[in-house]
């Protein structure tokens, strides 16, 4: 059984929820108080979700655990099988992950050039946008890159849940404006309604 750590509205255990939910894995999930979060410290030496426990084995870090479970469970995947497409949806991710979602974090922690991540939060819009020009996910068939980036831009489209006063979420719907005809819409919806563990 793969038990899982959560806090409630955290897109990086969206992810994880997702990606088990493509393969039909079942989780266990197990949740955490956000203003507690010692037990996740005591498991995994750190603070933040989603955190799995297999066995003797403990994972941190959303797309380290959406890449151990395309390991154990290949089917159906969620990474392209031909090289040359793999690469490029890793570098999408890449991208997203380490690029990206800097805007977001740097915007909530305060910085003085809150203004300029903005405008590349702004800008990167057109960037999906073109990617789902013709298709209905990011890179045709529903896969990782949905994964990595439905939790982050789903806010764009739907605004924040009811209960979800996380400032991290109000600045992904205040800074993703979409014109009403954005195909984001269409695909948050596409993703939002595929399974979830």
């Amino acid at each position: 059984m793969i038990r899982c750590y959560r806090i409630p509205f955290s897109t990086n255990v969206e992810r994880v929820a997702l990606a088990a939910g493509h393969k039909g894995v079942p989780i266990e999930w197990i949740g955490v108080d956000p203003e507690d979060r010692s037990l996740v410290q005591e498991i995994s030496g750190q603070s933040l979700v989603p955190v799995v426990v297999v066995g003797g084995e403990v994972l941190t870090d959303s797309p380290r655990i959406v890449a151990w479970l395309e390991e154990r469970f290949p089917d159906p995947p969620l990474y392209p099988r031909e090289t040359a497409r793999r690469a490029e949806v890793e570098t999408f991710v890449d991208w997203f992950n380490l690029q990206w979602k800097r805007a977001p974090n740097l915007i909530a922690a305060g910085v003085e050039d809150a203004d300029k991540h903005a405008a590349r939060m702004r800008e990167a819009i057109g960037r999906f946008e073109a990617l789902l020009d013709g298709r209905d996910y990011l890179f045709g068939e529903f896969g990782v890159a949905d994964v990595m980036a439905f939790p982050f831009l789903k806010y764009a489209s739907f605004g924040t849940p009811e209960g979800d006063d996380e400032l991290f979420h109000r600045i992904l719907v205040e800074e993703q404006p979409l014109r009403e005809d954005s195909p984001l819409h269409a695909w948050a919806r596409r993703v939002d309604a595929r399974p979830r563990s």
